[in-house]
């Protein structure tokens, strides 16, 4: 196989990365942006940072992305199957940044593998017990979260229910600066380890190395893509994250963060894929409806759950466009 093709396919999955990382960086701060905890810029560079140092953190999601869908060694055309995957992730990030919808970039990664693994290799070389495995991750950590934020957010409104609700946002304010950290490092420690797997898949599958471990220059390369993206920042998801599911305070805001980050970080000890995205909304959705279940608003919440459900198959469907392609002008 001739390297620049592989080459590609590590352009792609950082550019992947990157889009990720700005997609995805009103994940760890639109809460905080949103209550004035800290300025956007400042928000965003610590976003960064913290993404940078969890992406080096742990190994253990690259490894079940790298594995999960199909086993890259026994695919004839594996790295050409990686790159129409990539290039449909790609694709679905960018429409759903224009459009400023908070769609999941795990789920686009997902469904991007399937559809292009069964248009490559047949629906046999999907590994359903590994996908299988993914698959109830993806579908019960926001579930997890929404309870998790609900709890929170139930036993601070007990704890401070006699309290100057000027002096606890106050107080939380502060906080937030803290948890924002600690919900970036958490989406650093899962998010990113999906980009290493995807190229980790790649070299097994160009014969390169014969294991699922992560070189350093992937790791290094994943994790300075994603803080790259995080700088940019996602404004328009930040908007829709920070203020239109709910009116959010301090208070409110580090419920929120605490739940989703949580959650996050146990998925990346247990080396499970989870959607950040669908963590975190799930998360601020369980501290509105804790607040008060009116102050959710649950058409803008609706509609987001839609973009939820229709990530994989449209997905599938794009990857397997994009292999088709490649086949009918490359690999004819």
């Amino acid at each position: 196989m001739d390297m620049y093709v592989l080459w590609i396919v590590v352009f792609l999955a950082l550019a992947f990365d990157f889009i990720n990382g700005f997609h995805d960086t009103a994940n760890a701060i639109a809460t905080t942006v949103s209550t004035r905890a800290l300025k956007p810029r400042i928000a965003i560079l610590l976003a960064a940072v913290m993404n940078f140092v969890g992406a080096l953190t742990f190994t253990g999601v690259a490894a079940t992305i790298g594995k999960g869908v199909a086993d890259p060694s026994k695919l004839e055309h594996g790295v050409e199957i990686v790159i129409a995957a990539l290039l449909s992730a790609i694709a679905w990030n960018l429409i759903t940044w224009w459009f400023g919808i908070p769609s999941s970039s795990s789920h686009a990664l997902i469904g991007s593998l399937m559809g292009a693994v069964i248009a490559g290799a047949g629906i046999g070389n999907v590994n359903a017990e590994g996908l299988k495995k993914i698959i109830t991750a993806l579908i019960a950590s926001p579930l997890i979260a929404f309870t998790a934020g609900f709890i929170i957010m139930w036993i601070l409104k007990l704890i401070f229910a006699k309290s100057s609700p000027h002096q606890v946002n106050k107080g939380f304010r502060f906080g937030q600066i803290l948890t924002a950290a600690f919900q970036s490092f958490s989406h650093g420690t899962n998010d990113a380890q999906k980009a290493m797997g995807i190229i980790v898949f790649a070299l097994v599958a160009a014969g390169i190395q014969d294991d699922m471990s992560v070189p350093m220059w992937v790791k290094l390369s994943a994790a300075a893509a994603m803080a790259l993206g995080t700088s940019i920042g996602g404004w328009k998801i930040i908007k829709t994250m920070g203020t239109k599911i709910f009116k959010i305070e301090p208070i409110n805001g580090f419920a929120a963060d605490i739940g989703s980050a949580a959650v996050i970080l146990t998925a990346t000890m247990i080396h499970l894929p989870v959607s950040t995205t669908h963590v975190i909304t799930s998360s601020i959705l369980g501290v509105g409806s804790a607040k008060r279940f009116s102050a959710v608003k649950w058409g803008v919440a609706g509609k987001i759950v839609i973009s939820w459900i229709i990530t994989i198959p449209i997905t599938i469907l794009m990857a397997m466009l994009f292999f088709w392609l490649i086949d009918l002008f490359f690999l004819a």
